[in-house]
């Protein structure tokens, strides 16, 4: 499914959100340069048959996994690359992360949190050579709840880095590789977990803009493979975990997220039905959303409007606040299982690090905690704004030459008084507002009336003309 190729620059977005794209010389000198601070600290777990899982050609990359059988249940290592080894406090390398916060993900370049000499090179998980990494070990029982689990420094070494779509051949030819052959019955197994912690899964479809070997770029929707939902469950469990881990003794640093207001489920209920979706007012969303194919036009639609059920996302320093549920997840949750591309991972794992070991928390994770909750609360906001107007920009340039034409819309919502309607066109798969109040829950002809690049504003009419 894509959205005609057309020439694009984004350059000028990084500048208007003034997001850096490169690093000096020193900071390419110093990431290069940099070694495990821990070397000689670490337990040797070599001969753990992990794999990493990442899109194809990703070179970033943070966790590695291994699967198997244990008596009752089952055992799930989970390595995390170990960024702190690298980033020494006081450096010019950890002053540059907390300048950047997190990677900012444009189309035509990552603006990365670190050099590529560490996130694609020392620090990553990349197989067939020796890492320092972060390994969470959790015993499951038969039906995938956690007995048992701990936390240490590792070196470890992958043996195969794995693309999601492979994978998801391998899965439906049943030759999966023999590390992640368990990832089905697991991830499944926490889905179902998920169900009884009442937790809204949204799944969110990767629509994303895509660059073509002629200099174009199309707006296109990646498929969402069942691997990706399993895996996914992987790092929902870790970060459960860490969370638990740090409520129980009243340290580290949760991630937060308030619970849908009664009003946006009842709206986001309607918009569903106007898509075709059968939603019982006595059904649990989350639930319900589990059953939704995200890379169907609608079922995209469908999980882009769920992210209005959950607002108010966060950061909470245990030192200075209470602990705070991440609605999403049905529990308390902590950032990682990302710390290549998140800064505030590598100061939350020290925290896990210090408990399961019974040392106290390193002074440069605990000084600065207040600092990175902080920056990540701008950041984020940063990376959302400009992940949106890079999709903006994509939609306006690709539809302007079709102002005018008519197209096929649902109608999400309707409102008569002010006269305007949110839409979802369906080829090409755009939501948007509309002028015009046709009757919600209908497919309604619309024109593209405003298609403008400059503003990248996208704008649609009823009744066509």
């Amino acid at each position: 499914m894509k959205l005609y190729a057309a020439p694009l620059n984004f350059r000028g977005i990084a500048e208007e959100f003034e997001v850096p794209t490169d690093f000096s010389a020193q900071l390419h000198a110093e990431a290069a340069a940099a070694t495990d601070r821990y070397a000689g600290q670490r337990r040797d777990i070599r001969d753990v048959p992990l794999v990493t899982i990442d899109p194809l050609g990703s070179m970033d990359l943070d966790q590695a996994v291994h699967i198997e059988h244990r008596p009752g249940g089952y055992r799930v290592h989970y390595a995390i690359a170990d960024v702190a080894a690298f980033v020494a406090p006081g450096s010019a390398l950890e002053a540059e992360s907390l300048r950047r916060g997190q990677t900012i993900y444009l189309p035509d370049e990552p603006a990365r949190l670190h050099p590529e000499e560490l996130s694609e090179g020392s620090a990553s998980l990349l197989p067939d050579v020796d890492r320092p990494a972060v390994l969470w070990t959790f015993d499951l029982d038969e039906a995938g709840e956690v007995e048992h689990f701990h936390v240490e420094r590792v070196l470890a070494r992958s043996q195969a880095r794995l693309d999601y779509d492979s994978v998801h051949a391998d899965y439906l030819a049943g030759r999966m590789h023999p590390s992640i052959a368990l990832l089905p019955e697991v991830g499944q197994l926490r889905e179902v977990s998920a169900l009884r912690r009442r937790a809204i899964n949204l799944r969110l479809p990767s629509q994303r803009v895509r660059a073509l070997e002629d200099g174009t770029f199309e707006l296109i929707v990646e498929p969402r493979h069942e691997v990706m939902d399993w895996n996914s469950e992987i790092s929902l469990l870790t970060g459960m975990c860490a969370g638990v881990l740090m409520v129980r003794h009243g340290a580290g640093l949760l991630r937060t997220l308030g619970p849908a207001t009664r009003e946006a489920e009842e709206v986001f209920r309607a918009e569903v039905r106007a898509l075709g979706y059968e939603l019982a007012d006595d059904r649990e969303i989350g639930e319900f959303l589990q059953t939704v194919d995200a890379t169907d036009a609608r079922g995209m639609a469908v999980m882009r409007e769920a992210q209005k059920l959950l607002r108010g996302s966060g950061y909470v320093n245990l030192a200075s606040g209470e602990p705070e549920v991440h609605s999403g997840i049905g529990g308390y949750y902590s950032h990682v299982t990302a710390p290549l591309r998140r800064l505030i991972d590598r100061f939350a794992t020290e925290y896990c690090l210090a408990i399961c070991a019974g040392t106290s928390v390193p002074a440069w994770a605990t000084s600065r905690a207040d600092e990175v909750v902080s920056i990540m609360e701008q950041t984020s906001a940063l990376a959302s704004n400009v992940d949106r107007a890079c999709l903006d920009l994509t939609e306006a340039t690709v539809l302007a030459p079709w102002v005018g034409h008519n197209f096929d819309a649902d109608v999400l919502t309707s409102d008569a008084a002010r006269k305007r309607a949110r839409i979802f066109v369906t080829d090409p798969p755009v939501l948007a507002e509309a002028v015009g109040a046709p009757p919600q829950g209908t497919t309604a002809r619309v024109s593209l009336v405003r298609a403008d690049v400059e503003t990248r504003d996208v704008v649609f009419a009823w009744p066509a003309d």
